[in-house]
């Protein structure tokens, strides 16, 4: 089922890795739309996977001279979706203008292909991490989670529950107080001070010490935080994003950036990761109601939840739909 969520069809969803598209077409679904991808020497595309003469998806098909071949009639289409040959038809006929296929605007950044559904190619955010030399960047995902994006999100922005969930890993029971922090907005960017976190283990040296959090709301289906040692101002970053599939069903993908060296490989950065995640996923997968209330008079919040309280603010100015209730 197509989700009409306007204001995230019109912005940037991640699609996948970009070394995910390889010399085969592949398939997407974004929204509940079918997406297919494909690359060729001017680089990747994305085109809605349905061919307009009999419906057949056009990722079960193949890439021959730069066009994407249709599976079904072998019906080619350009890198713009112009259909540029069509065999059955007899030498000298010409090919009808509607032979077409529908083309979504495409970019890659950061490490992944971003699709916009609405084709009305929108600014696009920054993570200047990604860029600086001084940064070692390494993307992670995809990860599958049975919730809407805004959970998801949400989960990622609170503070409080490190202690808990991650208990041993990123807190410690024993100190589970939040200090009294500030979200700011400034043009267009929306953030917290920087919040004390008592981490039993924060940079492998097996010292347990106050290290200092900071998040930032980027866009509806991405956020980030920075985690900043006091004492060596070692700096380490993620940047989370959603792909939502369909209606309760998503995809989450990262990116993680350090600006010093960490002594272990891009594989066990990534297996850590995915191990924290994995402790998030039932709680997220089971939060009742499933949708983010918006009305902050629905759940008991704290001082603490200042962050997640601003992502709801921030949801409901766009009106967004998908995952709100």
């Amino acid at each position: 089922m197509i989700i009409n969520d306007t204001v995230l069809r019109s912005d940037w969803i991640v699609a996948c890795k970009i070394e995910d598209v390889k010399e085969e077409p592949i398939q997407v679904v974004i929204m509940g739309e079918r997406v297919v991808l494909f690359r060729n020497e001017q680089g990747i595309h994305a085109f809605k996977d349905l061919c307009i003469h009999r419906g057949a998806a056009l990722s079960l098909g193949c890439v021959k001279d730069g066009n994407l071949v249709c599976p079904y009639h072998g019906w080619e289409y350009d890198s713009e979706g112009t259909c540029t040959s069509i065999p059955q038809l007899p030498e000298g006929k010409s090919i009808p203008l509607k032979a077409k296929a529908i083309k979504y605007t495409c970019r890659t950044e950061y490490g992944f292909v971003w699709i916009n559904l609405e084709n009305n190619n929108p600014e696009f955010f920054s993570f200047p991490e990604f860029n600086d030399s001084s940064y070692r960047n390494i993307l992670w995902g995809p990860q599958e989670v049975n919730a809407n994006p805004p959970r998801i999100v949400e989960n990622f922005l609170d503070v409080g529950h490190l202690s808990f969930i991650h208990e041993g890993f990123l807190g410690v029971p024993e100190h589970p107080e939040i200090g009294d922090y500030d979200v700011h907005t400034d043009g267009g960017r929306i953030f917290s001070d920087e919040i004390v976190i008592y981490q039993p283990d924060p940079d492998g040296t097996g010292v347990a010490k106050d290290v200092y959090y900071t998040y930032e709301i980027v866009r509806p289906l991405s956020v980030r935080f920075t985690k900043r040692d006091p004492d060596t101002d070692n700096k380490m970053t993620i940047l989370l994003t959603i792909l939502p599939i369909a209606e309760g069903k998503s995809i989450a993908y990262g990116i993680m950036s350090f600006n010093y060296e960490t002594g272990t490989s891009d594989q066990e950065i990534i297996d850590f990761q995915d191990m924290i995640f994995a402790q998030d996923k039932p709680i997220v997968e089971n939060q009742k109601p499933e949708d983010l209330p918006l009305d902050l008079q629905v759940e008991l919040s704290l001082k603490c939840d200042r962050m997640s309280i601003a992502y709801r603010k921030y949801l409901k100015s766009l009106g967004v739909t998908l995952g709100t209730e």
